[in-house]
C-alpha cells in the first residue's frame, strides 16, 4: 500500500499536524539515504528532480546502477565528492495524516555543531545505527545532545539490516544496548525499528524479510507519534526584536511569541525593569487580533509608556523569567581550540547579545557512560557543565522549562564565529528575585538634579594619587552645584568588603561589589567617583560592560618608583620587608588600561592641575555632551 493512498480507516483519522524531526547518528549509517527513501516513497520528488537524481547517481552515486537516493539531500558538491553530509539539509514532505520537516544532520564528528543546530528545532530524533557496527561513540554523543536539547521522542532506526541477513538477534542486541545507555537521558518514548533504507524495508511498507518485527514502519510511527510539544501551555514570553515607532501616533514592540498566549487587556511585565502594563492592541500584517500564541509574529502595543528595547522580554507577571548575571548551563563546545575557564565571549540569547565569561568548568560529560568527570578544559565536541557570568543581566528560563528562552550561543569576540551552544540548567545569584518597577527611575532622579549620572573610575598603583585627585574633582564639582558621591577602596574594605582578602578571586569580588554599589548610586542620579587600585584589566572591562556608556576610566599613570617614594601609608616599605603578601606593585603585577578614557601622567602637573584635566573632560559629559576622541587626545 502506498503512503499516499491510505485505507478508509486511516483516511478518517484526525491529522496530527506538523512534525519536525531530524536524522542523526554516526557517519555512513545511512541518514541521507533514509530521507531520500521517505521522499521517494511518499511521491515528494518532482519529475525534473528525478531526472537530475538519475544523472547525479551516474556521476556521484555509490549504489551501482541503482538510483542513489542519498543525493536528494547531499546537495553540496563537497558532500557528494566525500560521500558524507556536511551541512544541515531541510526537506518538507507530507502524507494525508501529517506534514513533516526533516533535518538531515551530519554524522561526522567534525560537524557535530550542525547536528546540534538541527536538534534545536526538532521534536523527535531518528537515530540511525548501522546493524553491522552497533552503537558507536558518535551515536551516543548524538543521543546525549538530542536529550540535552529537549528532544523527548526517539526512533532507534537499526539500518542496513539486510547486510546482516535480517537477523533478529542482532537487532535485539543493539536495542538492549541502547536502552541501557539511554535510561538516564530522559526520553519519553523510544521506538526501535529494523530497516533497510536502500531497499525500503520497514520504511513506508512492512518488510516481508522480517516477519518477526511486529511493530510499525518508520513512516507509520512518524504519522502517529504524539510529541507533546504545545508551547502555548507554557508561560507567555516574547523577546522584543524591534521597538516599532513608524510615527508619533504609534509605539509598539515587535517580535515572535516564543511561548504561551497573550490577549488584549491582559497584563504583561518588562522582565528587566519589572514595569507592568496592559496589552492595548495586538497588531499583525493582516490587522488587529484579540490574541496571539506561540509562533505568532506580532506587534504588541501597551497601554502605558514603558521602555522595552530590542533584546528585552515581555512576560507573564506571575510567571517571570529569571533576570540574572550568573547561571549554570550544559555547553556543547564547537571550536577546535579547547575551552578553558576565564575566557570571555559574546553571549546571544533571543535578540539580546551581552559580554560573558565562562567562569567555571564544573564537569565534562563522558558520552560513553553519561557520567560527569572533573576536567580542566573542554575539547572540540565536548559537552560540559559550566557556570557563566554575563556583563549585563539577561532574562532566562531553565531549558527544561522553555527551549526558547533557555538556549543561548557563545560567540568568539574576535573571529565572530559561534563556538558553543548552551542550555541553561539553573540560575544563580538571585535568579528568583525580580526587580520591582518603580515609577521614579534613574532619568527622573537625574532630571531633578539637572545632570547626567556618570561613573568616574580612578585606577592606578597604590600611592599613585587616585584618591587625592578624586577628592579634588568632587570638591570642585560640588562647588558648581553637581550632586556627587566619592567611594574609596579603603572605605569599602573597612565596611562592606571586610570579609574579602587580597587574592585574585577576592580582588575580583571586591571590584564587582564596588561596581554594584556605584550602579545604585548612578540610579540615584549622582556623579559617582570611585578610587580603586583595581589591578586586573578584566575586572575593569567587566565594569565597563556592566555600566555601559556612563563609565569613564581614568588611569592615574604614576611609575612604581614614584609611588614607592611617596609611600603615604608605609605599605611599600612593609611589602618589601615581606610584611604584606600580594601587594600590587611589589608582589603582584598591575595591568594598565589599554584604552583608558583619560590618562593622567604624574609629574606633568600638580594634583590640582590633574584634577583640572578631569573636570575639563567630564563636565561636558555630565551636562549630557560626551567629549570626542579628538578632545580626549588633546588632554
Amino acid at each position: 500500500m502506498n503512503a499516499l493512498t491510505p485505507t478508509k480507516a486511516a483516511a478518517a483519522e484526525t491529522p496530527h499536524g506538523l512534525l519536525r524531526f531530524l536524522t542523526c547518528g554516526s557517519v555512513d549509517d545511512g541518514k541521507s539515504t533514509l530521507i531520500g527513501r521517505l521522499l521517494y516513497d511518499t511521491k515528494a520528488i518532482l519529475e525534473d528532480q528525478m531526472t537530475a537524481l538519475e544523472k547525479d547517481s551516474r556521476r556521484h552515486g555509490t549504489t551501482g546502477e541503482a538510483v542513489d537516493l542519498a543525493l536528494l539531500v547531499d546537495g553540496l558538491e563537497a558532500e557528494r565528492e566525500q560521500g558524507i553530509t556536511i551541512d544541515v539539509a531541510y526537506r518538507f514532505f507530507a502524507t494525508p495524516r501529517r506534514s513533516f520537516i526533516v533535518a538531515d544532520t551530519p554524522g561526522h564528528e567534525q560537524y557535530t555543531r550542525n547536528m546540534a543546530t538541527g536538534a534545536s528545532n526538532s521534536d523527535l530524533a531518528v537515530l540511525l545505527v548501522d546493524a553491522r557496527k552497533g552503537l558507536l561513540t558518535q551515536t551516543r554523543r548524538h543521543a546525549v545532545i538530542a536529550s540535552l536539547l529537549g528532544i523527548r521522542h526517539v526512533v532507534l532506526a537499526v539500518n542496513k539490516i539486510d547486510l546482516v541477513g535480517f537477523d533478529e538477534a542482532t537487532f535485539r542486541a543493539i536495542v538492549a544496548d541502547f536502552e541501557a545507555f539511554a535510561e538516564p537521558l530522559g526520553f519519553r518514548t523510544i521506538e526501535a525499528i529494523p530497516l533497510s533504507a536502500r531497499f525500503g524495508d520497514n520504511v513506508t511498507e512492512p518488510s516481508a524479510s522480517m516477519p518477526w518485527h511486529d511493530g510499525p514502519t518508520l513512516l507509520g510511527h512518524l504519522e502517529r507519534v504524539e510529541v507533546e510539544a504545545d508551547r502555548t501551555v507554557q508561560p507567555f514570553r516574547m523577546p522584543v526584536q524591534l521597538g516599532n515607532r513608524p510615527n508619533l501616533d504609534f509605539r509598539g514592540f515587535s517580535g515572535t511569541v516564543a511561548s504561551g498566549r497573550v490577549a488584549v487587556g491582559e497584563e504583561v511585565v518588562i522582565a528587566s525593569s519589572g514595569h507592568t502594563s496592559r496589552v492595548a492592541r495586538i497588531v499583525t500584517f493582516d490587522g488587529d487580533r484579540a490574541e496571539a500564541a506561540a509562533g505568532d509574529a506580532v506587534t504588541i502595543v501597551l497601554a502605558d509608556e514603558v521602555d522595552a528595547p530590542r533584546g528585552e522580554v515581555l512576560a507573564a507577571p506571575k510567571a517571570r523569567p529569571a533576570h540574572t548575571t550568573r547561571f549554570r548551563a550544559r555547553l556543547v563546545w564547537m571550536a577546535a581550540e579547547p575551552l578553558k575557564p576565564g575566557r570571555g565571549f559574546l553571549l546571544k540569547t533571543g535578540a539580546r547579545t551581552v559580554p560573558a565569561t565562562v567562569s567555571q568548568l564544573a564537569a565534562a560529560l563522558d558520552v560513553e557512560t553519561y557520567a560527569d568527570r572533573a576536567a580542566d578544559e573542554l575539547p572540540l565536541n565536548g559537552i560540559g557543565l559550566v557556570e557563566v557570568e554575563t556583563g549585563a543581566p539577561v532574562s532566562l528560563d531553565p531549558y527544561a522549562d522553555n527551549r526558547e528562552t533557555g538556549a543561548f550561543i557563545l560567540i568568539d569576540r574576535f573571529a565572530n564565529t559561534t563556538v558553543a551552544a548552551g542550555m541553561v540548567t539553573e540560575t544563580l545569584g538571585g535568579g528568583n528575585v525580580y526587580r520591582h518597577g518603580f515609577d521614579v527611575d534613574r532619568a527622573s532622579r537625574a532630571g531633578l538634579k539637572h545632570q547626567r549620572p556618570v561613573l568616574l573610575w580612578f585606577t592606578g598603583l597604590p600611592g599613585s594619587g587616585k584618591s587625592t585627585i578624586a577628592n579634588l574633582v568632587e570638591r570642585r564639582l560640588a562647588a558648581i552645584g553637581r550632586h556627587t558621591m566619592l567611594i574609596d577602596g579603603d572605605a569599602l574594605r573597612i565596611g562592606l568588603n571586610t570579609d574579602l582578602g587580597f587574592d585574585a578571586a577576592s580582588r575580583a569580588e571586591n571590584i564587582r561589589r564596588a561596581g554594584e554599589v556605584a550602579s545604585l548610586m548612578l540610579e540615584a542620579g549622582l556623579v559617582v567617583l570611585c578610587a580603586f587600585v583595581s589591578p586586573f584589566r578584566a575586572d575593569r572591562e567587566r565594569l565597563r560592560e556592566r555600566i555601559g556608556a556612563d563609565f569613564v576610566e581614568v588611569f592615574v599613570d604614576t611609575p612604581v618608583e614614584i609611588c614607592a617614594e611617596r609611600d603615604p601609608k608605609g605599605l611599600y616599605a612593609r611589602a618589601k620587608a615581606g610584611g604584606i603578601k600580594d601587594f600590587t606593585g611589589i608582589g603582584q603585577d598591575y595591568e594598565a588600561p589599554l584604552a583608558a578614557d583619560l590618562v593622567l601622567h604624574a609629574g606633568e602637573g600638580s594634583p590640582e592641575q590633574l584634577a583640572g584635566q578631569v573636570l575639563t573632560f567630564v563636565e561636558p559629559l555630565i551636562a549630557g555632551d560626551r567629549p570626542t576622541s579628538e578632545d580626549s587626545a588633546a588632554l
